[in-house]
């Protein structure tokens, strides 16, 4: 293997790929970062002249590593308070913090709807469903990541499939269109126009509210085009002018940031079908906008 300088320049290289990974399993971009940190130190601690292959090998060790977070996370997400949404990965739109996209590599597929219905997975199907359908690993390299023979691997990967397709959010519309219906949300929001907003949400639509115990959020979905546009006005005019919210990206689709008197207060990611909003999820958690303060 090269020397210390060059395995450095190369784990820099593939970090953010690294934490994509780690992300797409954990859903929290800090606790990714803690994954990869500590696949860098075991690769220091490692036989060199035993590793054939630095970015498989760090690919596999991250999995690993995350999926045993993911395991133990599983228990704390089952007593969290309300809803628990990823933590959300915002790359413009005016947050104070540093640019996350200089830290992951956020595969397109890993927006917040998606990351919701990960949750519902075993520990072992969200891997292998991550790894080989959203990164393109092998099976044989899945099941060096999580224990087990390719063939169960494809099981895993094959249930998990079946899952997603069943309840993963639509996406037959493209950025563009996107960015349009949630420019038309944000201005019926802030207009408080309760015919505008219902005539952009699906009759179905769900919204979540992830205040984590901290803030206040509905503490279970809200169901419904007239109860989530009406929820949606009640928290316009009950702040009315300090609240702004501001266009961004946000997991790689068009969002909203809301900030009030200045500070951010919450990151909205909304998914769009049909010209109409199907979800909308709202991080309000603090400590889940700690890094982009």
């Amino acid at each position: 293997m090269n020397s210390d300088e060059d395995l450095a320049t190369e784990f820099a290289a593939i970090r953010p790929r690294l934490v994509g990974v780690a992300y797409g399993l954990l859903g929290s971009v800090d606790e990714a970062d803690d994954v990869v940190q500590d696949a860098w130190l075991r690769l220091v601690r490692a036989d060199r002249d035993a590793i054939q292959d630095v970015t498989g090998w760090l690919v596999v060790t991250v999995s690993r590593l995350a999926l045993d977070v993911l395991r133990s996370a599983r228990v704390r997400r089952e007593q969290y308070v309300g809803p628990w949404l990823p933590e959300p990965v915002v790359t413009d739109g005016g947050a104070a913090g540093g640019d996350p996209a200089e830290r992951v590599t956020l595969d397109e597929s890993m927006n917040m709807a998606m990351l919701v219905v990960l949750e519902s997975l075993s520990p072992a199907e969200r891997t292998a469903f991550v790894l080989h359908d959203v990164f393109g690993l092998s099976f044989a390299e899945v099941g060096q990541a999580v224990g087990r023979t390719p063939a169960a691997c494809r099981q895993l990967a094959a249930r998990a499939r079946k899952h997603v397709s069943a309840r993963a959010p639509r996406f037959d519309v493209d950025a563009a269109e996107h960015r349009r219906v949630v420019a038309a949300f944000a201005e019926a929001s802030a207009g408080r126009d309760l015919p505008a907003l219902l005539a952009l949400l699906d009759p179905d639509v769900v919204m979540r509210g992830d205040g984590g115990g901290i803030v206040s959020s509905a503490r279970r979905p809200v169901l419904g085009a007239d109860k989530v546009a009406r929820f949606m006005l009640g928290v316009a005019e009950r702040f009315g002018a300090a609240d702004d919210l501001r266009h961004s990206t946000v997991n790689g689709w068009p969002g909203l940031l809301r900030f009030r008197r200045g500070e951010l207060v919450g990151v909205l990611g909304l998914t769009v079908a049909g010209g109409r909003i199907t979800e909308i999820d709202v991080v309000m958690n603090p400590e889940k906008l700690r890094r982009l303060k």
